[in-house]
């Protein structure tokens, strides 16, 4: 195998192999090595190099205690009703194809789970699991400043990959979450962030736990037919 072979090889495994992995080892992450990754995914391109992400690693009691203070809103349904989404995860609308993906994506992981459609209380226990991180060592917080406009979430959007390959050329697993959106002012208050930065996501870092039957789901992906039109590019489709 050529070198250049080998280079595709690694790149190509290292995106795709990625997962939203719900179910870690605790098994602990060296501090260098998330400084590594952070670093590697700072290559991420943005327009005119504005660079707009800012990143608050969680470990420990700090992780444990931002834990502990969402578990405590998300399971009391009055405080639950107090807690909103200051940015939306989803659209205002849902058509097919999207709305389709969503179900099926929602329902092979129930099944894996063997949670029976209707029973809202595993559903939701299953769901505050995002609030432990799934069990994984580290937890991340991405913010942004409030006054960056679309593009830059754009740019947002390509550095969060970028942290979760080079999570995964290190053996490492990610599971990216909108989940934390509800809980904004939990979030902010605890990392202490300034008043002008707003939430973007959160994400669960660690190795897989791979006894775990919900890490057993492989979401599907449409065939670049359906989404890629090629106008006057030359060469055989594959």
């Amino acid at each position: 195998m050529s070198p250049c072979t080998e280079s595709i090889a690694t790149v190509d495994l290292a995106i795709t192999s990625r997962r939203s992995v719900r179910a870690f080892l605790p098994t602990p992450i060296p501090r260098r090595t998330v400084e590594d990754i952070l670093e590697v995914a700072s290559r991420a391109p943005s327009g005119t190099n504005i660079q707009p992400w800012k990143v608050y690693v969680l470990g420990g009691e700090a992780k444990a205690g931002l834990s502990r203070k969402i578990l405590d809103a998300y399971n009391d349904p009055a405080c639950l009703a107090q807690h909103t989404d200051e940015v939306s995860s989803h659209p205002t609308e849902w058509v097919s194809p999207y709305i389709d993906r969503r179900r099926k994506v929602g329902w092979d992981m129930y099944n894996l789970l063997d949670i029976a459609k209707g029973d809202s209380a595993q559903m939701h226990a299953q769901r505050g699991r995002n609030y432990d991180f799934f069990g994984a060592p580290v937890g991340l917080m991405f913010t942004i400043d409030r006054i960056m406009p679309r593009a830059s979430w754009l740019d947002y959007g390509m550095f969060l990959q970028s942290v979760m390959v080079a999570a995964r050329a290190r053996g490492l697993h990610t599971c990216p979450q909108g989940a934390f959106l509800k809980f904004h002012r939990i979030v902010m208050e605890h990392i202490a962030a300034p008043a002008g930065e707003t939430l973007v996501c959160g994400m669960s870092m660690g190795y897989e736990d791979v006894a775990a039957p919900v890490n057993a789901l492989v979401s599907e992906r449409a065939p670049v037919a359906e989404f890629a039109k090629f106008i006057e590019v030359p060469g055989q489709s594959r």
